[in-house]
This record gives C-alpha cells, structure tokens and sequence, in this order.
C-alpha cells in the first residue's frame, strides 16, 4: 500500500501503523485460549489506541473471548472498548 496512506491513517488516529503491524504479526500464531495471551493482546491494543481499559471491562473481553469463543479481532476490541 501507498506510505501516504498510512501517514494519513497515523495522523488521523494518532496509532503508530508499525506498532500495528507488529501486532498482526505477533497474532499470527496467538492462542487465544490462553487466558494470559489474551489479556496482553488486550493490553497492548489499549496501548497502541492510547485507549485504557480498566479491569472490569478487560475482564468481560477475556470472558467473551476465551471462555465464550468470540473471535479476537479489532472490530470486536473496537466494540467492547465503545461501549464502556
């Protein structure tokens, strides 16, 4: 994709596009059954979305995603993180 693109994206949200990509990247092979691996993922989306989650709802996502099944992807963090 054009560099452009992702200047204009980091401008307009304030994420770093590489701390994104190192992100994806890191999913790759993620297990997401894993109660700890997901709260990380958790942790470091806030992070990068310079979003905090408290406690409560990091609670509910891990609940949602491991014990639940819900798949892990950003529209869903994005949704739950709206919500509160």
């Amino acid at each position: 994709m054009d560099n452009n693109f992702f200047k204009n994206i980091e401008k307009k949200t304030g994420v770093n596009m590489k701390d994104v990509f190192e992100l994806a990247n890191s999913l790759q092979n993620a297990n997401f059954k894993d109660e700890k691996t997901v709260r990380s993922v958790i942790r470091r989306v806030s992070q990068i979305a310079h979003k905090p989650v408290n406690k409560e709802t990091e609670d509910k996502i891990v609940k949602s995603i491991v014990n639940d099944g819900k798949q892990l992807d950003f529209n869903t963090i994005s949704k739950m993180l709206n919500k509160k």
